[in-house]
């Protein structure tokens, strides 16, 4: 047996949410419902801003693989902090919760460890502002390939394709765990980074084995309205294509091979998290050996559990609630 079953490699991201009301969002210059990228000093500004904060490890990949730790997978994550009070934090939090944080804080002075403010409305949206800092200078030197041939799954968070040494380090990565018998995918994480880094993207997923992205992520990468049309490029391009459709449902596509899973929906607390935990119940189904449409309906278990609270990781036995759903 290797040493994880899966491992994830993604922006380093601590999270701190608290909640706020729409008039409060104007006054900040806010925008609702998306993520907006700020510089140090803004970055310093709103989270001075936040009242009633709560902070915790985040990031996309790094919630994922946090889920499929509370799964009872061995878990590991590469990603990049500095040796500050936040860096520290983060990798005690990921090592808290079972995962092993591959790499230690960076020490000495340079840019500060990346944090991500999130203002929760009544209604359950969500308003991220980000500030990046050290994760994106995450590179292959980085990324241990010790780390890569010792697990079964691999993740990457497209985020990191913002930055050239981030797609250096995904192709590494990639080889590195296909060679050794694993499987790699990546999670297109953004309709806008995809939009950025289009020809990088379709290059890199020829070579993976699964990717999973949002039906914006999957239009915006063939650039084309139509998703049945973009998602029947998708399963010649990679292995196994996956598309989250919000209360939509999820479809899944390997090969000629389509599958449908149904999703009910339920009013969030928070949406932070979603598609996060989504890929946390599929993957897990993906690893176990379920059929697709058990591992899509594990991903929708999953992602209902994370917004029927504040914060993106599960705070209810999630599998469980697989066992109750006559999944496992």
């Amino acid at each position: 047996m290797k040493k994880y079953q899966a491992v994830g490699i993604g922006n380093a991201v601590v999270d701190v949410i608290c909640r706020s009301d729409d008039a409060f969002l104007e006054r900040m210059g806010i925008e609702k419902g998306v993520m907006q990228l700020t510089d140090e000093a803004r970055g310093a500004a709103l989270y001075d801003a936040m009242e009633n904060r709560i902070q915790m490890a985040g990031g996309s990949v790094a919630n994922t693989i946090a889920g499929l730790g509370a799964l009872g997978m061995t878990t590991g994550f590469v990603g990049r902090v500095r040796d500050d009070a936040l860096g520290r934090a983060y990798a005690d939090d990921m090592t808290r919760v079972g995962t092993d944080f591959v790499n230690a804080p960076v020490a000495g002075q340079g840019t500060p460890t990346s944090r991500c403010m999130i203002f929760v409305s009544p209604d359950g949206e969500r308003s991220m502002n980000t500030y990046l800092g050290i994760s994106t200078e995450l590179g292959p030197e980085d990324v241990p390939e010790g780390a890569m041939t010792a697990t079964d799954l691999l993740l990457l968070e497209g985020y990191l394709f913002d930055k050239p040494q981030g797609k250096f380090a995904f192709g590494a990565a990639a080889e590195a765990c296909r060679g050794a018998g694993g499987i790699a995918g990546i999670s297109l994480s953004d309709p806008f980074c995809v939009d950025r880094h289009r020809a990088d993207f379709l290059g890199l997923i020829g070579d993976l084995d699964y990717v999973i992205g949002n039906e914006h992520e999957w239009a915006s990468l063939y650039q084309t309205e139509d998703l049945d049309a973009a998602l029947d490029r998708a399963a010649q391009d990679t292995g196994l294509a996956v598309c989250t459709r919000s209360g939509a449902g999820v479809i899944i596509r390997r090969g000629a091979e389509r599958v449908d899973v149904p999703v009910t929906r339920i009013a969030p607390v928070d949406s932070t998290g979603a598609g996060d935990q989504f890929a946390a119940g599929f993957l897990y189904g993906l690893a176990t050996g379920a059929p697709l449409d058990v591992a899509g309906h594990m991903g929708c278990v999953a992602a209902a559990e994370v917004i029927s609270h504040y914060g993106a990781r599960p705070e209810t036995d999630v599998k469980a609630l697989f066992a109750a759903e006559g999944l496992i």
